[in-house]
């Protein structure tokens, strides 16, 4: 049978409308007559509203809208702490790499994947102290590298850097906060230079910039350094530095002779070199400069620490599990070795502090400023400044003649050279090699 004949010998549908007026009628004219007065006061019915099909469809919608709306959004420039995008406390692993040749079983091996379990399952552990900081460090840099430009103070880039840092980790002192003074180390000037206050230096179109970070969370501390160019002629020299950097990350690893992960990243360094002004100048890694062990709230890892050197030498110290290193080379174009020079913006309390009678007052009031914001961890004189100390400068000095304070001035190679640095910090886990501060970006 055809549908128009099945249609036809159906009986019709009855229509939805036709049967509301029908009730209207019956409701207003219960008798069929006229109707009396009893039932024209009768309310005509309402129709009951219709029900969604799937009633639970509203709800889910609006539920995934508030949650939405709910999501933090980071700011421009990053202002808002850290915290709020990871509420649970767990945040992102940095680049994993196996170990080489002789440790590869580590990756396998149950003993050691259990070690590596209860350290990263403690809730205590320093790791995610140091994720947390290698978080905010990627957010920071990344925005200065977008917005870093010639014509801007050196005091206002560092400044913008370390406001980022302390809003993201959501602290100012010893529990967290800056690591270090920002570095923003121009052309000849390897590193160890921030801004006094009252610097008026201005980034040229034909500077080369490092710029160094550390950021720490309970005294773990993250160090990483990028360099930034707009001259194509440095294009080279930033390559090599960051090849070598990247040699040295690659065959760092437990039980790894010190001295002999010198001569690798010596040997990436020099492979390369840079033309500038017509003339060929051979990339020299900087011989006494070197990365560097970090333990909590030192830099360069105490008493015991260990140093990367970036040329080959004799020393058989070897990498150990658990190790944190700052992985960082540095390459010039002129005689590869600096030398102190300048007026000091960088000082450290000493971990082992002497004890050393002072006969200033000044410097007794200053040295319990230090202890209370800094501790051993590095500060400028900026901090100084923020911290509300003034005329400090004789107090400072005597406290660095009587060996309680460390100063680091400027480390600078042969006027006319240009130097360039790369940093990244790399934890030696049971298992296999863990690049905390890798980026998108480098």
């Amino acid at each position: 049978m055809t549908a128009d004949a099945v249609a036809a010998s159906s009986p019709p549908a009855p229509d939805p409308d036709l049967e509301d007026a029908e009730d209207d009628v019956d409701d207003e004219n219960p008798t069929g007559a006229a109707g009396t007065d009893a039932a024209k006061k009768k309310k005509k019915k309402k129709k009951p509203k219709k029900k969604a099909r799937y009633p639970w469809t509203v709800h889910v919608a609006e539920f995934q809208r508030k949650l939405q709306a709910a999501k933090p959004t980071q700011s421009d420039p990053p202002r808002v702490p850290l915290s709020q995008f990871f509420p649970s406390g767990g945040y992102p692993l940095g680049e994993i790499q196996d170990y080489k040749d002789d440790n590869l079983w580590r990756t396998t091996s149950e003993e050691k994947r259990q070690l590596d379990r209860l350290t990263m399952e403690d809730p205590e552990t320093t790791y995610e102290s140091i994720r947390k900081g290698a978080e905010v460090h990627r957010l920071v840099r990344q925005h200065a590298r977008r917005n870093i430009r010639p014509g801007m103070s050196l005091t206002e880039i560092a400044e913008n850097i370390e406001a980022g840092t302390r809003a993201l980790v959501d602290g100012d002192g010893l529990d967290a906060g800056v690591g270090f003074p920002t570095g923003v180390n121009l052309n000849s000037c390897a590193a160890h230079f921030t801004p006094n206050a009252g610097d008026t230096t201005i980034l040229k179109m034909g500077d080369i910039m490092k710029v160094d970070i550390g950021v720490h969370v309970k005294g773990r501390i993250l160090d990483s350094a990028f360099t930034m160019s707009w001259a194509p002629e440095y294009d080279q020299l930033i390559e090599a530095v960051k090849a070598a950097t990247n040699t040295g990350i690659r065959e760092a690893g437990i039980d790894v002779r010190l001295g002999e992960l010198g001569g690798l990243i010596q040997e990436t360094m020099e492979s390369y070199e840079v033309e500038i002004g017509g003339k060929i100048y051979p990339v020299k890694a900087i011989e006494n400069l070197s990365g560097h062990t970090i333990t909590p709230y030192q830099i360069h890892g105490g008493a015991k620490g260990k140093s990367v050197p970036l040329v080959k030498t004799n020393d058989q110290t070897r990498m150990e599990e658990g190790d944190y290193f700052a992985i960082e080379t540095f390459g010039s174009t002129g005689r590869g070795r600096v030398v102190e020079q300048g007026d000091c913006s960088h000082y450290a309390r000493i971990y082992d502090v002497p004890n050393v009678p002072l006969r200033l007052t000044s410097a007794k009031t200053l040295l319990k400023t230090i202890n209370k914001h800094f501790g051993t961890l590095p500060f400028c004189r900026r901090y100084l400044d923020r911290v509300g100390e003034s005329k400090y400068l004789l107090a400072l000095n005597h406290l660095v003649s009587q060996g309680i304070v460390n100063s680091y001035p400027p480390l600078f190679d042969q006027i006319g050279s240009m130097t360039a640095q790369f940093e990244h910090t790399i934890i030696l886990r049971p298992t296999c090699k863990e690049v905390v501060s890798r980026g998108d970006d480098y």
